[in-house]
């Protein structure tokens, strides 16, 4: 953690998923525009890399819009949430990279403004099958770029989370805006629907996922049993790892509960950084210490040691036996709660 901002933070994995990263991009570009070399030989070099940059775009975003419920299905997929914002970043500038290539080709040889001619070049904007495609890439690289821009902590410190969160679910707008961009420019063109079916596709795979993830939580979230009307059921403390926690689901609440030195204490799972999963992470030096970028929380009371001030909420437990309960009612952010003790003996 670090009380001032900096530019960039970047760890050793960061570096190598950086790198990973631009090597792919540079292998693809390469192979596909070498590959366009010999099958379609009087294709220019400017025509290649439009559309090798924009098929890359687009299976990067596809990419990016499936980690999310991947790592809710599978936590083997936690290391690509972890910097989705490396890759987001990344596949706003491939975007930017088509979209000025398509401009300069399509758009800058007139007598008005090459910005302007993507709007103005064709104004069928009241047919369905005649619509302006490149108005909807150009909406879409818009959105891309406020949601690249504003990626760093700075903004998201500053906007508050609910408003980032909000602000780069736009994310779907984009994706949306991009579908109709590449369906309605083949079908004007005349192409094969090749495109058309593998974009149809991916959108059906995104859908499908999401639903299959928000399926799985919801049950999780059903099967807890409740006592009292007020306490889920957590587990066995077999089933909690020293320095490691259990996160639950209940009552719309997301409740990570961790067991150290003896001892059980409940915090909410959501980080105030960047709505980490708190409980993927580990107690390290007595904090709760988040595995997307190290913010700490102290377990009994959910406040970031000093000088940090973020808080969390936290939740009462109790143990019968071997089992775990939760009152899945949160105490305000940054109460204190005695930690519930168990004997390490009976473990």
């Amino acid at each position: 953690m670090s009380v001032s901002y900096q530019s960039v933070l970047w760890n050793r994995q960061k570096k190598i998923y950086d790198w990973i990263i631009f090597l792919v991009v540079v292998f693809y570009v390469v192979i596909y525009m070498g590959l366009t070399s010999i099958v379609n030989p009087e294709a220019t070099a400017e025509t290649s890399i439009i559309r090798a940059t924009g098929s890359l775009a687009l299976v990067m975003l596809h990419i990016i819009l499936v980690i999310g419920p991947l790592s809710r299905l599978n936590k083997k997929f936690l290391m690509l949430l972890y910097n989705r914002r490396h890759l987001g970043v990344s596949m706003f500038l491939v975007a930017t990279v088509h979209g000025v290539f398509n401009i300069l080709q399509f758009h800058s040889g007139g007598d008005i403004n090459p910005i302007a001619s993507v709007f103005l070049s064709n104004t069928h904007y009241g047919s369905l099958v005649r619509f302006p495609f490149q108005t909807l890439g150009f909406f879409a690289l818009v959105i891309l770029f406020f949601m690249a821009v504003s990626s760093h902590d700075f903004w998201l410190k500053n906007l508050s989370p609910r408003f980032w969160k909000g602000m780069h679910m736009m994310v779907y707008v984009a994706y949306a805006a991009v579908v109709m961009h590449v369906m309605l420019g083949v079908a004007q063109s005349d192409k094969s629907n090749t495109l058309i079916l593998l974009v149809g596709l991916g959108m059906v795979m995104i859908i499908t996922l999401h639903l299959i993830a928000a399926t799985k939580s919801r049950k999780e979230e059903n099967s807890r049993q409740q006592e009292d009307g007020e306490f889920f059921l957590v587990g066995s403390l077999e089933d909690i790892k020293d320095d490691r926690a259990k996160v639950i689901h209940a009552k719309g609440e997301s409740i990570a509960v961790f067991k150290y030195e003896g001892k059980l204490s409940a915090i909410s799972n959501v980080c105030k950084h960047q709505n980490g999963p708190l409980g993927e992470g580990k107690i390290i030096d007595g904090c709760i210490t988040c595995p997307w970028h190290g913010y700490q929380y102290l377990p009994n009371n959910g406040c970031s040691p000093p000088p940090f001030t973020e808080k969390v909420s936290t939740y009462s437990l109790k143990i019968e036996g071997k089992k775990i309960w939760v009152n899945a009612t949160p105490h305000p952010e940054g109460t204190e709660l005695d930690p519930v003790k168990y004997q390490i003996e009976n473990e």
